[in-house]
């Protein structure tokens, strides 16, 4: 799959003498005319492509099937097409690594506009999060102004605003 960009948090200045934890993760992309299925957490007041980390041994695809459906409900997942992954080395602020590599795949998709039950995890529900149809541009202009005005920011909100401007383009 193609690399869409290698994007390098502004804490980490160079990958000499670090350990680095490596994080593949997939994210779905699904939308219906100019609306997206998108996660709102409310913590870091972002719009985000529905997705998470990849379980040990569990391929890409089922993985993105598998988060899609717990974080949205959503329904019929078909016509899943690659779309093009986004790397990223974060610092990891945790005692058994310096940085985490995350590589996020992720695919186009055609699902039912109606969505089902979500299976959000804890922390998740903590943060706010739900599923919601949003009009592409007002997605990517609310998380623009998130990341100009807001000290609530989360670390992933650049990869989600690069995503959405480049899912937009190919829009018409």
């Amino acid at each position: 799959m193609q690399i869409l960009k290698t994007h390098y948090h502004p804490d980490i200045k160079d990958l000499g003498n670090k350990t680095v934890f490596t994080r593949l993760a997939t994210r779905s992309i699904a939308v219906q005319g100019q609306n997206i299925l998108l996660m709102y957490t409310e913590r870091y007041e972002d719009y985000s492509l529905p997705g998470g980390g990849i379980d040990l041994g569990e391929d890409r695809i089922s993985g993105m099937k598998r988060e899609l459906i717990e974080e949205t409900g959503a329904q019929n997942i078909r016509n899943i097409k690659p779309f093009g992954a986004y790397e990223e080395y974060r610092p990891w602020y945790k005692p058994d690594y310096d940085i985490q590599h995350m590589i996020s795949y992720c695919y186009t998709c055609e699902i039912e506009k109606e969505l089902g039950a979500s299976k959000l995890e804890s922390y998740e529900i903590k943060n706010g999060m739900k599923a919601l149809w949003v009009n592409i541009n007002v997605a990517i202009r609310h998380n623009e102004e998130t990341m100009a005005n807001s000290t609530k920011k989360g670390m992933s909100i650049e990869r989600e605003t690069f995503l959405l401007r480049e899912i937009l383009k190919t829009l018409d």
